[in-house]
């Protein structure tokens, strides 16, 4: 009885929230520009969109749970090494600043009119 209401009731929210990290690190896979990947030193731009898009195909219409958990793993690889490897190389891994200080200003330092 409490394995009928496992199974229909978190089960398939792990399934969805298995989907829904496949999607999103599609997506951000194939926003990313291509030099992005060889600057970072990473596997190319067409290795992982293929291995997530395998993903979220597998996460989407087959439910084999041995492939979900491959799937899973490579999403998580590219949510702590890739995506953050990207953004050091594109200038975005500083809190979303490209640099400088707090009193930077859209041409340069402020410096208080001196």
């Amino acid at each position: 009885m409490l394995m009928d209401g496992f199974d229909r009731g978190v089960l398939p929210l792990f399934g969805y929230a298995m989907l829904l990290l496949a999607v999103a690190a599609f997506v951000i896979a194939l926003l990313a520009r291509e030099d992005a990947y060889r600057a970072a030193d990473k596997q190319t731009k067409t290795f992982w969109l293929v291995i997530l898009g395998v993903t979220v195909l597998v996460d989407a219409f087959l439910g084999m749970l041995f492939l979900q958990i491959a799937g899973l793993v490579a999403t998580i690889v590219f949510f702590v090494d890739v995506r953050p490897a990207l953004k050091q190389v594109s200038g975005g891994g500083r809190g979303g600043r490209r640099g400088g200080s707090s009193s930077d200003g859209p041409y340069g330092p402020y410096n208080g009119g001196r």
